[in-house]
């Protein structure tokens, strides 16, 4: 008889649960709310254009915030991965709750210049760096060092969350660098090597890292223990970098 309640217990709770679901699951998407944020949204204060909401998508006016898919689940605006409580909506009305805690209120409009921000191509990709070459020529202890340093824009794209001025998290995508460094003492060459960031991950905040752009290279010293240059990993758009010291001795050895 104790096994049967048991048994009986878990039945009505598994009852329970296929009846209920989960709270997620109970959230069916608003397409009433949807459809009335179709259009051109603008600060009520400012009028300065925010966004334009078509379909699923959600796009700003500058050239370097990516497109964002949105939806609406009970009175919450979710716009990619991030979440906005909304205060108040009507056909011409908008306010929701940023994720800076600050009231954003929006106003529908359809002026032709407000439609002309958006008369532009897909989101811009940003190279923090052109091609850049940099020859340093040094001597110690009766020897002659040539560096030669060559910052290589790629392909490879690094996507960095912020926050626009409207309480909105946007993305931006960056083009990531490989940095050359050759060193040659007269004909010989002593050292040859590519940098890429992911050579920092041990160093380096695994959340920075991410967002990070290897930006630069520069020669500082030589002393006894070698040639000492240092990296700088960057958080593109901010004044956050790590800075990396690296020693190539004599006889080529990185530390």
């Amino acid at each position: 008889m104790k096994h049967l309640g048991i048994i009986l217990l878990l039945a009505l709770l598994t009852a329970s649960c296929g009846r209920h679901g989960s709270s997620s699951d109970r959230l069916k998407e608003s397409s009433e709310a949807k459809a009335l944020l179709q259009g051109i949204w603008t600060d009520q204060t400012s009028e300065a254009v925010v966004f334009k909401i078509a379909g699923d998508s959600i796009y700003y006016p500058d050239s370097t915030s990516q497109t964002a898919y949105f939806r609406v689940l009970d009175d919450t605006l979710y716009i990619n991965n991030s979440r906005y409580h909304i205060e108040k909506q009507s056909e011409h009305l908008l306010w929701f709750t940023g994720q800076d805690g600050e009231l954003v209120k929006l106003q529908k409009t359809d002026t032709e210049d407000t439609e002309e921000a958006f008369q532009k191509t897909a989101p811009q990709i940003l190279t923090l760096t052109d091609v850049l070459k940099k020859d340093t020529v040094v001597m110690y202890d009766g020897n002659r060092y040539h560096l030669y340093i060559a910052i290589n824009p790629t392909r490879y794209k690094v996507v960095r969350h912020t926050l626009n001025d409207d309480g909105l998290d946007v993305e931006n995508v960056y083009y990531d660098n490989i940095i050359h460094l050759s060193i040659y003492q007269g004909n010989r060459k002593i050292f040859g090597r590519d940098f890429r960031k992911k050579m920092f991950e041990h160093q380096v905040d695994e959340v920075f890292l991410s967002q990070a752009v290897l930006n630069d290279m520069d020669f500082d010293h030589v002393d006894s223990e070698g040639i000492h240059v240092n990296s700088s990993l960057c958080m593109p758009g901010d004044a956050s970098c790590y800075l990396i010291k690296h020693i190539i001795t004599f006889d080529g050895q990185l530390k």
